[in-house]
Order: C-alpha cells, then structure tokens, then sequence
C-alpha cells in the first residue's frame, strides 16, 4: 500500500473517530430528548460512513477489492439510522416527552391539536 493511500484511510478513519466524539459530547451536552436525538443521529451517522468508507478503501488498496460486508454496513447504517432516530424522537413526543424550555419552535403542535380536535 502506498503512502498516499494510508494517509487516505488513516484521514477517513480519524474523521470517522472525530464525528463519533462530537456525537458523544452532544449525547452528554444537549439538555432534551429531541437534540440529543439530532446528535446521534446526524454526526454518528456521517462517523460510522467516514470509518467504513475507510475500511472500504483499505481493503481495496491491500487487497485489490472492496469488500461487500463493508458497503452492505454502509447502505444499513445510511438507512436505518435517521428512521430509527425520527421514530423514537416521533415515540417520545407522543407519549407527552417535554421540549427544552429554551425551544422556540414545536412544529407538530398544531398538527396534534387537530387530530385530537377531530376525535
């Protein structure tokens, strides 16, 4: 493998590493259900693709091919992980979970207001 190729997976890998942290620090920062749902949905999923996406590539420059284990966890993880994330943020609000108080937005309030209207 040449230099070149090890300071790009070794660059894919770190920003991977980077993301994950920024997700770490929003899970243990952010005040409600709803932000840290946002952290661990957006900045883990870029990490996860960054680190796979390096792995891809070190394989396919040592070995001479990309593996598909590794796409087929890329193509799972791009999918899954924002559905996951609105379904529980989407779970929470209907169960009554409360909104940060410094929230200036609730943009599904006047939604539930007329579906609980209509019944």
């Amino acid at each position: 493998m040449t230099e070149t190729a090890k300071l790009i997976v070794g660059i894919l890998v770190l920003l991977g590493s980077l993301l994950s942290l920024i997700t770490t620090i929003g899970m243990l920062r952010f005040p409600d259900t709803y932000t840290r749902a946002h952290a661990a949905s957006k900045s883990a999923t870029l990490g996860i693709m960054f680190t796979l996406i390096g792995t891809a590539a070190y394989f396919w420059f040592t070995k001479g091919y990309i593996s598909a284990k590794v796409i087929l966890g890329i193509v799972f993880v791009l999918m899954t992980t924002p559905v996951a994330s609105h379904l529980i943020t989407r779970a929470s609000y209907n169960k009554g979970v409360a909104l940060w108080k410094g929230s200036v937005r609730d943009d599904l309030e006047e939604k539930y207001k007329k579906q609980k209207q209509e019944q």
